[in-house]
């Protein structure tokens, strides 16, 4: 019974962190400002991240592409790994590292905003997809652990989770990501009663 109370209690602290944290707080509306002016000009919002945090882009994605709180149009946001014969084929022909830079490479243009999911923020395909992003003149948002590992210095909007735990680093991932996708629905559409 304790340890299922520590880890309640870890998971709330973490979230406690970013809740006094005036810079994360700020950086949340600033990226979904950014996102609601990247669907304004036709772009879109593209994930990628890699075992659980693969599942969290993917969750995250869907949010925007299906709705979140009610029926509206849909947003144009995907996780650049759902298609498993791209990935494996690329993965086999040309290594793991290139899966998402090559997705950027096709996909990817200026003003897109590229979402990297990385607890360590160090996974050579999500540092690949960001140096190529940030070439093309898309917007970079990095979520990591709370070092921001390499992804530090190549996104243009970090929240960096003040955690080293993979876990609760990743609940605080989805937080974000949600707390994103209803300022975007909200400041997009007008919510029929």
């Amino acid at each position: 019974m304790n340890k299922i109370k520590d880890i309640i209690t870890a998971s709330i602290s973490v979230k406690e962190k970013i809740l006094h944290d005036p810079l994360m707080i700020l950086k949340l509306q600033q990226i979904a400002d950014e996102i609601v002016k990247c669907y304004g000009h036709d772009g879109k919002v593209l994930f990628c991240g890699n075992g659980g945090s693969a599942a969290d882009a993917q969750h995250i994605a869907a949010e925007l592409s299906g709705r979140f709180y009610f029926d509206r149009d849909p947003l144009d946001a995907e996780a650049l790994h759902v298609n498993t014969s791209y990935l494996t084929a690329v993965g086999n022909d040309y290594g793991y590292e290139q899966v998402y830079s090559r997705l950027i490479k096709a996909r990817g243009r200026k003003g897109d905003v590229l979402v990297g999911l990385s607890t360590s923020g160090n996974s050579p395909n999500v540092i690949n997809a960001f140096e190529l992003a940030n070439q093309i003149g898309m917007i970079t948002v990095g979520m990591t652990g709370e070092s921001g590992g390499k992804m530090k210095d190549l996104s243009k909007y970090l929240f960096n989770v003040p955690s080293n735990d993979t876990p609760r680093i990743q609940e605080s991932h989805i937080m974000l990501g949600h707390i994103i996708c209803e300022l975007v629905e909200e400041k997009m559409f007008e919510r029929k009663k």
